[in-house]
């Protein structure tokens, strides 16, 4: 019964997973435009799993970042 539950650990373990990978490199912020779903996103960097309307709202939110929040009256 153990031998039995290793080998299917193993057999998981082992068995390729598929990944949801696309074609298209990354820009100078580590991102770049999602031709397929729309919008903008980003692989590495600071802002490395966010999604954007486009580019100019994540250099918004990279300026946000370097100054953290506004105050607002």
């Amino acid at each position: 019964m153990v031998a039995l539950r290793i080998a299917l650990v193993a057999a998981c373990v082992a068995m390729p997973t598929p990944a949801s990978a696309h074609g298209g490199s990354v820009d100078a912020y580590g991102c770049h435009q999602n031709r397929g779903a729309g919008g903008y996103h980003c692989h590495k960097g600071p802002l490395a799993g966010q999604t954007f309307i486009s580019k100019n709202e994540m250099l918004k939110a990279q300026v946000r970042r370097k100054t953290g929040p506004t105050k607002r009256p």
